[in-house]
């Protein structure tokens, strides 16, 4: 099934020409698995294949224009909870697309946490290595960040997170 979420998410990013910062959008894509990889340990595992599979949509339907229904017809019903977990309200602000309700909808979802934490760990290891001004907002937002999605399960992860943004 892996390898199926693999191409499902290439192909619907390709689609629309989702870029991450001018590199495809799989570059990102790619990123949060290697960081899932290094962190699996602390996931079941009867729950390993979802959870990869879950890391290569997480963005699927908020930036490709995916639904819920075409997550799940091309995974299974697990990996498209995932999706839908991840997937930012709709707002104006970065602020206000990530609310109350989209945090609570991860902490909700099994291995939905483990997930964004890994996408957080790829993006601020990402703007760390680039310079980008994205790492002043990761930094900024770390406290509510982790303060929502606190588990303490994934300590590690968390750990991980303030290291780099040392």
């Amino acid at each position: 099934m892996l390898q199926k979420t693999i191409e499902y998410a290439t192909d619907r990013h390709l689609q629309v020409n989702h870029e991450y910062d001018e590199k495809p959008y799989t570059f990102h894509l790619n990123m949060v698995y290697e960081v899932a990889q290094m962190f699996i340990h602390l996931v079941e595992e009867s729950e390993r294949e979802n959870v990869y599979c879950g890391c290569w949509v997480h963005d699927i339907i908020e930036d490709a224009r995916e639904t819920y229904n075409d997550v799940l017809e091309h995974t299974n019903a697990t990996v498209a909870e995932l999706a839908y977990a991840l997937t930012n309200e709709k707002g104006r602000t970065r602020s206000e697309r990530a609310n109350d309700k989209y945090y609570q909808g991860i902490r909700d979802t099994p291995n939905a946490t483990f997930i964004k934490l890994c996408d957080r760990i790829a993006n601020i290891t990402y703007s760390k290595a680039r310079g980008s001004s994205m790492l002043e907002k990761y930094r900024k937002e770390n406290p509510h960040f982790i303060g929502k999605l606190y588990q303490p399960e994934l300590q590690d992860m968390v750990h991980h997170i303030e290291t780099l943004l040392k």
